[in-house]
């Protein structure tokens, strides 16, 4: 199939995807773009791509992992340059694209052999989000606890920081961090970082099963989820500094936990 005119249902189906969360929910798809990205999805989740005219595989690693991947997928659309350049979410395209089905897990699947969790609460930035997802699973974590007040994790802007770790950290989305003691089960304790704790990070045993706990960015954690935590501790600043990116205070504690078990 070849589409030239931005007014095709298809096109406009992709935009609503891309844009709108509620949509997003409602069909159980997201908006990913990229030759890295698309060769990373598994193929039981690949819904549809989207090729511009002038389209080129490279020899690349990527690019043979994607020729793979479509070898025999029947869902591809091309369309003209003008059209992709409508539905790409960046300034220098790369000519592909794709409708991908929402993974879904169980909170079961978040635990692995002994549990490292990262909890967010109110995460706002879909670039913080991204990133906390990919260092999770380069520090060996085992899942995320979201809740419904941060960022759609299936946003164009999430899903591109996240290079791909999307498809392989399992995550949940909860109400709110009291609401955790239903998912989980007991023995997993939650530290929570906060500018009140006492006791630096690096002074606690994180080898057994835990879960490190993260604020928005502009409040930090409320004080309904410092409640729920087993443990407030700090990373300890110097310079005068009050606070630390969200995304690189969850790295420090989550390669702490990865050091230690190590």
């Amino acid at each position: 199939m070849y589409i030239s005119s931005r007014n095709n249902d298809i096109i406009k189906h992709i935009r609503k995807i891309k844009t709108n969360s509620r949509t997003r929910r409602k069909e159980g798809l997201f908006f990913a773009e990229g030759r890295r990205l698309i060769s990373e999805t598994p193929p039981e989740l690949l819904s549809q791509v989207i090729v511009a005219e002038d389209f080129k595989p490279k020899d690349t690693w990527a690019d043979k992992r994607l020729e793979r991947l479509l070898k025999d997928f029947d869902g591809i659309v091309t369309v003209s340059d003008q059209v992709f350049s409508e539905i790409s979410e960046t300034s220098h395209s790369q000519g592909i694209a794709a409708l991908v089905r929402c993974p879904v897990y169980k909170p079961s699947d978040l635990l692995g052999d002994v549990p490292l969790l990262l909890v967010l609460e109110n995460i706002q930035d879909p670039g913080n989000l991204g990133t906390m997802i990919r260092t999770s699973l380069g520090a060996g974590a085992t899942g995320i606890v979201m809740t419904e007040g941060c960022v759609d994790i299936f946003s164009p802007k999430v899903v591109r920081a996240t290079m791909g770790a999307i498809y392989r950290m399992p995550f949940i989305v909860v109400p709110d961090i009291g609401s955790l003691s239903d998912k989980l089960p007991q023995g997993i304790r939650l530290f929570a970082a906060s500018l009140n704790g006492k006791s630096s990070y690096d002074s606690f045993d994180y080898r057994q099963g835990c879960g490190f706990l993260i604020g928005n960015e502009g409040r930090g954690l409320s004080e309904k989820a410092v409640e729920a935590a087993d443990q407030e501790m700090l990373i300890p600043m110097e310079g005068g500094l009050e606070s630390l990116n969200a995304a690189m205070a969850a790295g420090i504690l989550l390669y702490e936990a990865h050091r230690q078990r190590q």
